[in-house]
């Protein structure tokens, strides 16, 4: 059973609830999720999250060129749950945010990725959005968010590594989407969206797929998020990628 709501808490929330529901006739959210939903609504985009990192930012050194890694939790946990150390002795930056969808990411591109002055951005995006984490998206919208995040690298001069969304079979927390049929079509776009633009593409795919659309066993313990030995099975792959981008960044 709900509890009524104030209307106080506003229709922007209440909309945001029904559309994360997938029911536009949800009934009306209890006041806990009200209070959720406003929390996340005053900061959509999580810009707060690495603001005061980006201003402690150390300068590089003569001759080092910056490296942003931008995506969501399988970028945020990189080196942080039982991983390999991120790239040790790299100049390489973490800017990755659990949860976040595309249109998040668009939103805090400038602050962080474009006010880091990198030479190249490494985007890997577009899983959440298929599981609908900020409400429905089509692949058109999905779409237009990563080519604005290349168009805007661009027109900044930072070379882009477009990576593949990583194989999923099934998402823990949205159980019955299926998305592999999605995950594979999303990345036959992201391939030659790379190929129109002079990116770099970066395949996490063939090299995680289980040869069913879903992570093998051995790199994920959970079929969406890499593990230790999954992270280990990226890294040089990402590392090849970002060292031809920064071949055309010269």
């Amino acid at each position: 059973m709900f509890k009524r709501v104030s209307p106080r808490a506003g229709l922007p929330v209440l909309l945001l609830i029904a559309a994360m529901s997938g029911n536009a006739t949800a009934q009306t959210p209890s006041a806990e999720q009200v209070q959720a939903m406003q929390r996340q609504l005053a900061d959509w985009p999580q810009l707060s999250r690495y603001r005061d990192e980006n201003a402690a930012l150390a300068a590089l050194a003569p001759g080092e060129r910056r490296v942003v890694f931008f995506g969501d939790s399988i970028t945020d946990g990189w080196g942080k749950t039982g991983s390999e150390t991120f790239f040790p002795g790299k100049p390489y930056v973490n800017r990755g945010i659990s949860g976040q969808t595309t249109p998040q990411m668009l939103v805090r591109f400038r602050q962080d990725v474009i006010d880091l002055k990198p030479a190249v951005v490494v985007i890997l995006a577009g899983t959440n959005d298929i599981a609908g984490n900020t409400g429905p998206a089509t692949p058109q919208m999905i779409q237009d968010n990563l080519a604005s995040m290349v168009q805007l690298a661009k027109a900044n001069g930072i070379a882009v590594v477009l990576a593949s969304v990583l194989p999923a079979s099934d998402y823990p927390w949205k159980p019955g989407l299926q998305p592999a049929p999605k995950i594979r079509a999303l990345n036959d776009w992201i391939r030659q969206h790379a190929q129109r633009t002079g990116a770099v593409y970066l395949d996490y795919y063939s090299a995680l797929d289980n040869g069913q659309g879903g992570l093998d066993a051995k790199v994920s313990g959970d079929g969406v998020h890499p593990n230790a030995a999954g992270y280990a099975v990226m890294a040089p792959l990402a590392q090849a990628a970002v060292q031809r981008a920064l071949r055309q960044a010269r």
